[in-house]
């Protein structure tokens, strides 16, 4: 029963907790980027540089079998090694963007931190007697 209790008093302890918070607004927030590149973004790319579907971008390394479709989800059907070089531009973009907003979050909290009023704490009880005792001294 020591490995369950130990493993209790690990799991709740606020860290943890704070992390698996942490990680599943994380798996929202990509989603919520992704969606940002993939409905926003990367129509405004394409109308200012043309036509241009990154996830259609690739090419093809081996022989293609006759009748398969030449587009990226036909050839990986057919089994055919295909290096998809546009998903993974699609990925280093979405990473950009998060890791833009995740800066800029990180720069305002850490702003916000320093333009808090530093609050002087109250000394200790024993140093307040010491001071009086010194004080007392001091009298003739």
């Amino acid at each position: 029963m020591g490995i369950m209790k130990e493993f209790r008093e690990f799991a709740v302890k606020g860290s943890v907790v704070d992390l698996a918070v942490g990680v599943i607004i994380g798996a929202a927030f990509a989603k919520i980027v992704d969606s940002m590149v993939n409905d926003l973004i990367m129509p405004l790319v394409a109308t200012v540089f043309g036509k241009l579907d990154f996830s259609s971008l690739f090419v093809v390394l081996g022989p293609v079998p006759a009748g398969t479709a030449q587009t990226l989800e036909g050839l990986k059907k057919a089994g055919v090694p295909v290096l998809a070089y546009g998903n993974f531009i699609s990925v280093a973009v979405n990473f950009m963007i998060l890791a833009l907003i995740i800066f800029l979050m990180v720069r305002q909290i850490n702003r916000m931190r320093r333009a808090e009023p530093a609050v002087a704490a109250a000394p200790a009880e024993d140093v307040i007697l010491l001071r009086e005792i010194r004080d007392n001294l001091r009298r003739p």
